[in-house]
């Protein structure tokens, strides 16, 4: 009755030499994938630059004429707002 006390101590046998190639392979096509990543944002990178060099009118001085057209049109509903209150408040005066 003593054999069911027992426990049997089982051992996991790794094959350290396939675990070393597994490491390796998994360290090299990490190498490949890095260089392709770098070699994908360089050829975007180098067209955004040449999209940029080639424009009539550079992104700097578009923005600033959309700001100045966003600056006026402001002022512009301003002005028409003060005007319809200002007409309205004279016409309720009378």
């Amino acid at each position: 009755m003593d054999h069911h006390h027992q426990q049997s101590h089982r051992t996991i046998d790794i094959n350290t030499r396939l675990v070393r190639i597994g490491a390796v392979l998994t360290a090299a096509g990490a190498v490949v994938a890095s260089a392709g990543m770098a070699i994908g944002a360089l050829a975007v990178f180098t067209a955004g630059r040449r999209m940029i060099r080639d424009m009539d009118v550079p992104p700097t001085q578009q923005a600033a004429a959309k700001w100045q057209q966003a600056k006026e049109a402001s002022r512009a509903g301003m002005r028409a707002w003060q005007s319809a209150s200002d007409a309205q408040n004279g016409s309720l005066a009378r």
